[in-house]
């Protein structure tokens, strides 16, 4: 009887090896973004802090600490979710290949949910809707002033990987990224956007392309800057949280916080208190 029992037992050994190995050999169950978070206490943000009134770097009770109304919106997420807000400052290029990479939880930087974009990460809503204009010297009102196809023949810049990149060279005629020679490309991109107004400030490029707020934030900074009186639209649809592809439930919860904050008109009154902060830095 004892052998024929060890004998069975063999066979289902065999038959079924998950047995004998326990839960170690059963295939593990996929842990969403969500959970991933919540597991851990607190959630990472990827952010370009170059770019106020969204984010910038300010002097708080004598600390350099990242602030703006991403941040802001970033905080109440963290919030809404029970967890602990971590930040990254990064170059505005990496930060989708730092979400794909899993080196943050989100990415909040001014991002427009492009088509392109959307092929490798996931958005939230739209949580705000810019429009852009053109940072110009105050002594080239009149050359660059008025009319954006003033613009067209000459080096001017935009950060690299945003979309007014797209913006300068579909919006202003003329402009298609070619070179003007084997040197200077007509659209100049740097990952910083200061690195940008340093150039127009030295005469080096002629305009920066950059989200009104943003652009106003820099002229009042630089007397000798000003911005230009066109304007251009955000054809792409305004600014999203970027989270990893295939994260529903992440989308969903920070859908929520969004849809609460602007019922509660809380974004505007976010892009106003960043703006007169950073008029003060």
């Amino acid at each position: 009887m004892l052998k024929r029992t060890l004998a069975i037992l063999a066979t289902l050994m065999v038959i079924f090896p998950v047995v004998a190995g326990g839960k170690k050999d059963a295939p593990a169950q996929d842990v969403s973004s969500l959970e991933k978070i919540k597991a851990a206490g607190k959630i990472i943000l990827g952010t370009s802090a170059d770019y106020p009134p969204y984010e910038f770097h300010a002097l708080i009770d004598g600390k350099d600490t990242i602030v703006g109304f991403d941040i802001e919106l970033a905080k109440e997420i963290a919030k809404d979710l029970g967890v602990e807000l971590e930040i990254k400052d990064m170059s505005f290029d990496g930060l989708l290949a730092a979400l794909v990479s899993g080196n943050v939880d989100m990415v909040i930087s001014g991002m427009t949910p492009t088509e392109e974009r959307r092929q490798n990460v996931d958005f939230s809503d739209i949580y705000y809707q810019a429009v852009h204009g053109a940072v110009i010297r105050v002594a080239d009102v009149d050359k660059y002033g008025n009319d954006p196809a003033s613009l067209k023949d000459v080096l001017i810049g935009a950060q690299r990987g945003a979309i007014q990149v797209g913006i300068a060279k579909e919006q202003i005629k003329g402009v298609t990224g070619a070179a003007l020679d084997n040197n200077h490309p007509q659209v100049k991109e740097l990952g910083a956007l200061p690195d940008l107004i340093m150039e127009v400030k030295n005469n080096k490029i002629e305009a920066v392309i950059a989200e009104l707020p943003v652009a106003d934030a820099y002229v009042k900074r630089n007397p000798d800057l000003t911005l230009a009186l066109y304007s251009f639209s955000d054809n792409e649809g305004g600014s999203a949280v970027a989270v990893k592809k295939n994260s529903p439930e992440l989308v969903e919860a920070i859908n929520a916080t969004i849809a609460r904050l602007v019922a509660e008109d809380k974004i505007n009154q976010y892009v106003g208190e960043a703006s007169l902060l950073a008029d003060s830095q």
